[in-house]
């Protein structure tokens, strides 16, 4: 993006008034601010360029479909969690099919073993609460942990990216992984949820 483009970008509250409007250049404006980001979180997911696009212009209708009624507090969380969703979806479609290579499916088989006991989970409120407790969990993470646990776990980034944007070597990455998924254990069974 050059330093123009840059400068013409509008800010989130003034694409989220255009959606609110229902104005069609929200989608412009939202593809001018974060195409590239969304395309990387779909690539993170399904490694296929035409599946990537195709989620991307369904995260832009979803969009569209969503603002009204919702007004999201964060535009670029909003928008990647409509992608990952998309993508995800996608990913178990083309999975049912055949085996997909996916960052997904390395950053998710983390926690297989730590997880395993929660298909007992039989309710979406029994659901509902645990995405809390994991919420809350993160929330309390210092800043680089919070940014390492959702670059790897939620937009599946994989951890050479991780290093590079942080400017830290993969043994310290994979041990603060490793550190974040004790806590998470230590969490999650102070919770009562047997692991």
């Amino acid at each position: 993006m050059s330093k123009n483009d840059r400068s013409s970008v509008l800010h989130d509250n003034e694409i989220i008034e255009l959606y609110w409007n229902r104005d069609e250049s929200a989608i412009k404006e939202t593809d001018k601010k974060y195409k590239n980001y969304l395309l990387t979180v779909a690539h993170n997911i399904l490694h296929d360029e035409p599946d990537c696009e195709e989620c991307l212009n369904d995260t832009y209708s979803g969009a569209w479909n969503a603002i009204p009624p919702a007004r999201p507090a964060v535009l670029k969380a909003f928008l990647t969690t409509i992608m990952r969703r998309i993508a995800v979806n996608r990913y178990h479609v083309k999975n049912a099919r055949k085996r997909v290579p996916s960052n997904l499916t390395e950053s998710l088989s983390d926690f297989d073993s730590m997880l395993s006991g929660t298909e007992e989970v039989e309710s979406d409120y029994d659901a509902k609460v645990l995405g809390e407790v994991i919420g809350d969990f993160v929330r309390g993470l210092p800043e680089r942990r919070q940014y390492i646990f959702i670059a790897r776990y939620y937009v599946a980034m994989p951890i050479d990216v991780i290093c590079s944007l942080l400017s830290v070597s993969k043994a310290t990455v994979n041990r603060e992984i490793a550190e974040i998924k004790q806590e998470l254990k230590n969490k999650l069974e102070s919770e009562g949820y047997e692991l």
